[in-house]
């Protein structure tokens, strides 16, 4: 425990001495727990604040401080940004923003209302969610959902710059929070699930000029693979690594959108993200010419780039020949383990598929990959042996293959469901213990592919899908504790319904997260016992935050249901299969909570 402590803290101090590789005001701002100034908490996701105000002894005392009502339904994802005596408040679309003064009761300094073609609602597959804002050289950066990316001047709201990230007629759409490394904005863009061509783009901080753009399927000058020094575990990933993975021009509707979390090691000057399923979801249609199984790099990969020309230094691929809709875009946790003796600079993530993956973040090395919830079952494990041809992937249980099974036949009982053991809701890592605290989807699911055709702007899904919770259990969420070094979990909470809501850690011992039905929980790192729970106005979705506020600590959430869990009772939907197969199983939903959207903050008396 004392190694893993220690290299935790190595690797927060290598962090904050290597300004000259990150935006300087940013690495200054995320130093000081009293802000709250990304929406990862700092470069490396880790979502641990050093506040410990608010700790294990005195967390049962805490009472609601006010609360905010942002005026929008929907879910509400994501968290505020606290910047000095500033609070930057965003909603689902239209994606209004506010600015609040903390020295003046919460006084709202400014508006933005952004005017948005509300047909773009018809292309957002899980709701009208956005992930949240980016903040650098006084400028407050926004994805909005019609795709533009906007930079306002966080001292007045106005427009400063505007550039245009995407289509939404040909299913293109934008929920991603940015993130900004040096003088660059970087995003990505929503819409696999309409067949475009996933990409991340990098922005000038100052005009808005397109730097960069990275597509995640495609030829190398367009997915920007050096051939000879892109590497994919450990090796060389060679001429046209994307398409000659894909049969003839179907990497141009191939996916892998980006659209889950960004994080950055300024010491190896690397960002990081995962990318998304490949277009369609009927396997059979993705097939080779001989109608066998092909890989479609780089959907469903760990991609890591140089931010400054965009160009991949390595990639891995999770979930080749993806036949389950397991995108891979959940954050990367960044911290340092030892591992067989060796000190690694290590990348966490917990994919949809239900594998936890520890990798060597500096050369995209494999460590560790094994399932963070038992009842995983459409695989039987991913080969470690470097000397085997199979080294990486997965092996597939046949009768769980939605692709052997053919079109059109109904595969039963797949563990996790689409929407996997973990979405984006993102898990959080503690030096205190080394340990990840990690929201749960505790679904299963059928999957039953059929022909669809491709039409630009319209749905390009092929599959209908149920869900509900594994044989024997009738809760659908836990939270857990994982130890990243040996794969394997701590301790494990149920919960009655899936964990949608990102996890926060902070120096008093605590993590903290939403529940689905509406609760505010904060758990013991150690043992996670529930030591505060409180009742929200709506379902949370959003990521659990704190900063520090007249020599005080506030802690909190958005609550307001939705988001793909919540999809049902965000847009009234009431048949089993629809929301892609979400809506049966959180049909118990509406029980609990009903639609909102507010804010709610916590401190000490």
């Amino acid at each position: 425990m004392r190694l893993r402590t220690q290299g935790a803290a190595l690797a927060v101090l290598s962090a904050l001495s290597s300004q000259a590789f990150a935006n300087d005001e940013v690495l200054k701002l995320t130093a000081d727990p009293a802000n709250w100034a990304k929406q990862e908490g700092d470069y490396a996701n880790t979502r641990y604040s050093k506040l410990d105000q608010i700790n294990t002894s005195n967390v049962r005392d805490l009472r609601v401080a006010w609360t905010f009502s942002t005026g929008v339904l929907r879910g509400h994802e994501g968290s505020p940004l606290v910047i000095g005596s500033m609070m930057y408040i965003h909603t689902p679309f239209p994606n209004n923003l506010f600015a609040l003064n903390l020295d003046d009761e919460n006084k709202i300094v400014w508006r933005y209302n952004p005017k948005q073609d509300a047909s773009v609602i018809g292309i957002m597959c899980c709701d009208t969610v956005n992930r949240g804002l980016a903040y650098a050289d006084g400028r407050i950066f926004l994805h909005q959902a019609d795709n533009a990316v906007v930079a306002l001047d966080a001292k007045t709201g106005k427009e400063v710059w505007k550039a245009q990230n995407g289509d939404a007629k040909k299913g293109e759409a934008g929920t991603m929070a940015p993130i900004v490394i040096k003088d660059k904005v970087i995003i990505g863009i929503s819409g696999a699930e309409f067949g475009v061509q996933g990409h991340v783009t990098a922005y000038d901080t100052a005009t808005g000029k397109r730097a960069w753009r990275g597509y995640s399927v495609g030829p190398d000058d367009q997915i920007l693979f050096d051939p000879e020094k892109t590497l994919s575990l450990g090796k060389p990933v060679g001429k046209d690594s994307s398409i000659k993975t894909w049969t003839g021009d179907q990497w141009k509707i191939g996916g892998g959108t980006v659209w889950g979390w960004f994080s950055y090691d300024p010491d190896l000057n690397l960002v990081y993200y995962g990318t998304a399923n490949p277009s369609t979801w009927n396997p059979a249609q993705r097939a080779g010419p001989d109608g066998k199984q092909i890989d479609q790099k780089w959907t469903m990969s760990i991609i890591a780039r140089n931010p400054d020309t965009g160009v991949a230094a390595w990639a891995y691929q999770m979930t080749p020949f993806d036949e389950w809709d397991y995108d891979g875009v959940n954050e990367m946790i960044l911290a340092e383990h030892k591992i067989n003796g060796k000190t690694h600079k290590t990348l966490v993530h917990f994919d949809r598929n239900g594998f936890g993956y520890t990798i060597d973040r500096a050369n995209g090395e494999l460590l560790v990959a094994k399932p963070y919830d038992p009842d995983l079952n459409w695989s039987s494990g991913v080969e470690m042996d470097k000397s085997k041809p199979n080294y990486g992937r997965p092996t597939v249980v046949a009768s769980k293959s939605t692709f052997l099974g053919g079109p059109d036949v109904n595969t039963k009982n797949i563990c996790p469901a689409a929407l996997g053991f973990k979405d984006q809701q993102p898990a959080a890592f503690s030096p205190l213990t080394g340990l990840y605290y990690v929201p749960i989807n505790n679904v299963c699911m059928d999957y039953e592919p059929f022909k669809v055709s491709y039409t630009p702007g319209q749905p390009y899904v092929g599959a209908t899908l149920s869900m509900f919770p594994p044989e024997g259990t009738s809760n659908t969420g836990h939270v857990i504790a994982w130890d990243a070094v040996k794969g394997e979990i701590v301790y494990s909470h149920d919960e009655r319904f899936s964990v949608w809501s990102g996890v926060l850690t902070t120096a008093g011992g605590l993590f903290c997260h939403g529940t689905l039905e509406g609760y505010f929980k904060c758990r013991d790192q150690k043992d996670g016992k529930e030591l505060f729970k409180h009742r929200m106005p709506s379902g949370s979705i959003g990521n659990v935050f704190t900063y520090e506020h007249g020599g005080k600590q506030f802690i909190g959430a958005y609550s307001g249901v939705g988001g793909w869990a919540g999809i049902g009772l965000a847009a009234g939907l009431d048949k089993p299969t629809d929301g892609l197969g979400a809506v049966g199983n959180y049909a118990g939903l509406s029980d609990f909570t009903a639609l909102g959207g507010s804010l709610t903050l916590y401190s000490l008396p």
